[in-house]
């Protein structure tokens, strides 16, 4: 039986299903300035640290903006898709209500910089996540596994007794390097398997039973 300290979720492509915010504004910020952006493209992309993204778009574009400055321009297109909607992922509002309800601790472990995140928490019950880490929280983001040991370290429980709900590789390495058991939900890019992954297709219907059943397996 997994122990079940808390659960540290991703965001993008977990809780909701942003990439495709990402990539119509990367593909926006390549038309701007002349230049081309493929799918190829954007699928590198998921998952990265920002800054990782903006140094690929830079270079990719020939841009004479810094990478910084770059993901300055992502932050305002996406950010701007937020607020009109968001799009949530089948049944991880859900989940997070149950283990709300049930008293597990929950956080919030993205490589999206707060201000695109804030957005998306007003529309989530206030403390649905008792902890929140941020792409520009950390020095060393996605693959690495800081997000996640910071994560269980603001929530003062073991990083081993802690299972993270992933959905790309890059997360996936991040939250088993840390020690997580990672549920792997894969959505846009395959994960290849790994030992401690477990996998399942969705969120739908799983409540905290259900949860820790799938991970103890």
């Amino acid at each position: 039986m997994v122990k079940l300290a808390a659960v540290l979720w991703d965001m993008d492509g977990t809780v909701v299903d942003t990439e495709p915010y990402w990539m119509a504004t990367e593909e926006e910020i390549a038309e701007a300035h002349g230049g081309t952006w493929t799918h190829e493209d954007a699928m590198q992309l998921v998952g990265n640290e920002l800054i990782v993204s903006g140094r690929y778009i830079k270079q990719k574009l020939d841009l004479e903006q810094s990478p910084e400055e770059v993901v300055e321009m992502l932050l305002d297109g996406v950010v701007e898709r937020v607020r009109h909607s968001v799009p949530w992922r089948p049944g991880a509002r859900e989940l997070l209500l149950h283990l709300r309800a049930a008293g597990i601790p929950c956080a919030l472990v993205t490589m999206s910089y707060q201000r695109f995140v804030d957005p998306i928490l007003e529309h989530l019950p206030p403390g649905t996540f008792d902890v929140v880490v941020t792409g520009d929280q950390v020095d060393r983001g996605k693959p690495h596994p800081e997000p996640y040991l910071v994560a269980a370290d603001r929530l003062g429980v073991p990083v081993t007794d802690c299972v993270a709900i992933e959905d790309s590789p890059t997360g996936a390495a991040s939250a088993a390097a840390a020690g997580c058991t990672v549920l792997v939900v894969p959505h846009h890019v395959p994960v290849p398997p790994q030992p401690g992954y477990v996998y399942r297709e969705s969120l739908t219907d799983l409540g905290v039973a259900g949860l820790v059943d799938a991970v103890s397996r």
